[in-house]
């Protein structure tokens, strides 16, 4: 299973299920294996665990550790493979989980 958080605030959710839909496309994998969850409270946020938005995870494995980043409704921040921060998750590393989970 694939799922998808984020928090409606977060400029950057839109562009990063886009990405994951097309790595998913790029990698086989199903539409029907996505599930997408609007994280709308602090209670949410604690309860999934949820480092901010937006936050994809393959089989129960975010596909970047977070680290120390906090839980709640905030925007998360991703390192890219070159260094750089990003607002979005590193293509690669999306493709790796998805890889490492449905095979491809």
């Amino acid at each position: 299973m694939i799922e998808f958080f984020f928090w409606r605030d977060c400029p950057s959710y839109e562009r990063a299920l886009a990405l994951l839909r097309a790595a998913m496309s790029e990698c086989g994998v199903d539409e029907s294996e996505l599930r997408v969850s609007e994280v709308v409270s602090d209670e949410d946020a604690q309860r999934m665990m949820f480092p901010g938005s937006p936050t994809i995870r393959v089989d129960g494995a975010d596909v970047q550790d977070p680290g120390d980043q906090p839980v709640g409704l905030t925007c998360r921040l991703y390192r890219k493979r070159d260094g750089r921060h990003s607002p979005l998750p590193d293509e690669a590393d999306i493709r790796d989980a998805l890889t490492r989970a449905y095979g491809g």
